[in-house]
């Protein structure tokens, strides 16, 4: 959050939703694709796929369902980057796609605080660059 100067946008107000992938997904993606998003120089790209991992608005797990109810089956939300995910029901457990097609599963849901929602996943979900 800090390299992508962040910091200040998640200490407002909020609400804000965040699909959190956990250090283990971020070790699947491809050898140097973290370090390689640190650098100085990859900032818009690190802040572009920080952001499509939160959503304006808190919704847990119930307000999930009911949208992907409502969507009959499925549910496009638009993240804070401006882009899109979908939330499906895979079985009993949340399924989120993205725009390139690869899903990750809510490993944990729920975890509030007084302005975000977390929800772990266990891949990190890329945008189309």
């Amino acid at each position: 959050m800090k390299a992508a100067g962040l910091v200040e946008t998640f200490q407002s107000a909020g609400p804000f939703t965040v699909f959190a992938p956990t250090n283990k997904a971020f070790g699947m993606l491809p050898s140097g694709t973290v370090d390689n998003l640190l650098l100085a120089e990859s900032k818009p790209t690190l802040t572009t796929v920080l952001t499509y991992h939160v959503v304006a608005g808190k919704y847990n797990a119930n307000d999930i369902a009911k949208l992907i109810r409502k969507g009959n089956g499925t549910a496009t939300i638009k993240t804070v980057a401006g882009k899109n995910l979908s939330i499906m029901l895979e079985g009993k457990k949340n399924a989120i796609k993205d725009e390139n097609g690869s899903v990750s599963y809510v490993t944990i849901k729920d975890v509030n605080h007084s302005n975000v929602v977390i929800h772990v996943i266990d891949h990190v979900q890329l945008p189309k660059m």
